[in-house]
């Protein structure tokens, strides 16, 4: 993917009109965008910031069924999301991933509790589970999760829920819908909503915010996926449109691998303010999160409240050993949560519903809202059945449902697998120069080679593209990802033609942002 040559595509072709323009570059439109496109329609997706800036790079990295949501009673949600596991495991093995987790038992109602839950959970999954739950004994447990407080605990059960890297996968549905003959780019940001003589949207009003320039691009339909910016797009059709939205924010801190040595992870089912609690090993460092914060101010750039942090590191030092104390936090990451709902909803947001919200304005404008990282595909395909239905584009067959991101993953082991079957490029350049191997950061594990290479094929526009999703290093270790910053920023530098000025702001702005995430 280069950005250059794709924008200028558009510029050159502003007369032409597609089948669809999807309006949001994370998860949703993205997935939108690749289902449209392999489904041979003409499609062209906007993002007005990076891919996956937003809510899709912040998640608990988890490709989940819900648990949760199957004790509150939504089975469907449940039974739909485990299949969509399934799926997105088979079509992503490069960045996905069977993860083991064990529930902690304290008390023997808990015990017969979690066993049958989970039992009934893995039914659910059908022949896509990933594996058997089973109860563990006191001692198995401890073995698993040395780091666990024995007083008092019966057991363990374990169950298995998929993995993933959130912002990775979006890149890489990006970089499928490019291939199948799609059209992504990042930084340009729509600011209207042309409409014909009867009121009809025609198409969108852009800007490239790298250049300035402005353009209208005709399309038969508009998709609104944006995410928490959902009903900012909607009032650009109509002034007037209601909300359609309850946000809420989810907090996540980053810890190193001490705290949980071994591969499984730690299901906490219920915390003092009714959601669970995980801690997953992801990336060589652990993830534990996550909260449930309603807010009303909509940020590109989310902070974590300190009560939000001080409540992860208060549940986890129940369970462990070793309690993690406010120094030992690596990264702290926060996210904002589209959920479909009633703004005069009076229940707290961890009560709304995950599941999507499917609507079609009088003005023909397509908007999607809530769901989940984990059913990407099938709102993806519901969606455009939508625009089928209701007569924007003819009838074709999803595809999506065995279609894979890449066609080799190399040995489960490599780091270098995250890049599918173009890990082989920054191998040879590795080979041919084993300097670009070297690690930038003894604190975290990449290398020249991968940020020349993602320069050069991955549409990155400043070093927080780079340090925050297309690595992960702001997310895994802030201060480190910090003092890798001048190196990057060079790098960048040579690779895409920026001078020194443009160094120096970058660093400045890039130091500026990790305030946020310390």
């Amino acid at each position: 993917m280069k950005r250059e040559v794709l924008i200028q595509e558009i510029f050159k072709q502003s007369e032409t009109i597609w089948d669809i323009i999807v309006i949001g570059g994370g998860a949703t439109g993205l997935g939108i965008a690749l289902d449209g496109a392999t489904r041979g329609f003409k499609t062209l997706l906007l993002e007005q910031s990076d891919f996956a800036k937003g809510t899709s790079s912040r998640s608990t990295k988890l490709v989940h069924g819900g648990v949760r949501y199957m004790a509150q009673g939504d089975l469907f949600l449940v039974m739909e999301a485990l299949h969509e596991r399934g799926l997105m495991i088979k079509n992503a093995p490069h960045l996905t991933s069977n993860q083991e987790f064990v529930v902690p038992v304290y008390n023997l109602f808990d015990v017969v509790k979690y066993t049958v839950g989970l039992k009934f959970y893995d039914l659910l999954a059908g022949r896509l589970s990933l594996g058997k739950s089973h109860f563990l004994n006191c001692a198995n447990t401890l073995a698993r999760l040395p780091q666990l407080k024995p007083e008092g605990l019966k057991g363990g059960i374990v169950y298995h829920d998929g993995q993933f890297d959130d912002s990775r996968m979006t890149i890489a549905l990006a970089q499928v819908c490019v291939d199948s003959g799609g059209t992504v780019l990042n930084y340009v940001k729509v600011t209207g909503l042309p409409k014909n003589e009867k009121g009809k949207i025609v198409g969108v009003k852009a800007m490239d915010m790298i250049s300035g320039d402005e353009i209208n691009i005709k399309a038969k339909l508009v998709i609104n996926a944006t995410g928490v910016f959902a009903d900012a797009i909607n009032r650009l059709d109509n002034p007037n449109a209601k909300h359609t939205m309850k946000p809420s924010q989810g907090v996540h801190i980053v810890l190193d691998k001490s705290f949980l040595p071994g591969n499984s992870a730690i299901m906490i089912p219920k915390t003092d303010d009714g959601r669970v609690l995980f801690a997953i090993p992801w990336h060589d460092e652990v993830v534990v999160g996550t909260t449930d914060t309603p807010v009303d101010t909509i940020s590109l750039e989310p902070v974590a409240l300190e009560k939000e942090i001080s409540f992860i590191l208060h549940t986890a030092e129940q369970y462990l050993v070793r309690a993690p104390k406010r120094e030992d936090i690596l990264s702290v990451f926060a996210g904002l949560r589209p959920l479909a709902a009633n703004p005069d909803n009076p229940h707290s947001t961890k009560e709304v519903s995950r599941r999507h919200k499917i609507t079609l304005s009088p003005a023909g404008l397509l908007t999607i809202v809530g769901g989940k990282w984990t059913t990407y595909r099938r709102m993806a395909e519901e969606t455009i059945n939508k625009a089928i239905s209701a007569g924007f584009l003819e009838k074709r067959k999803c595809v999506t449902s065995n279609h894979t991101l890449t066609a080799k993953t190399g040995n489960p082991a490599d780091r270098l697998r995250i890049y599918g079957d173009r890990s082989f490029e920054i191998e040879a350049m590795i080979h041919k120069d084993p300097e670009l191997g070297i690690p930038i950061d003894l604190s975290l594990p990449y290398t020249k080679a991968e940020i020349m290479w993602i320069c050069r094929n991955e549409m990155p526009l400043n070093i927080e593209d780079i340090l925050a999703r297309r690595t992960r290093a702001l997310f895994l270790n802030a201060k480190a990802s910090s003092e890798m910053a001048p190196e990057i920023a060079a790098l960048m530098a040579k690779e895409l033609g920026f001078d020194l000025q443009w160094q120096k702001n970058q660093v400045e702005s890039y130091n500026q942002l990790v305030k946020n995430y310390i």
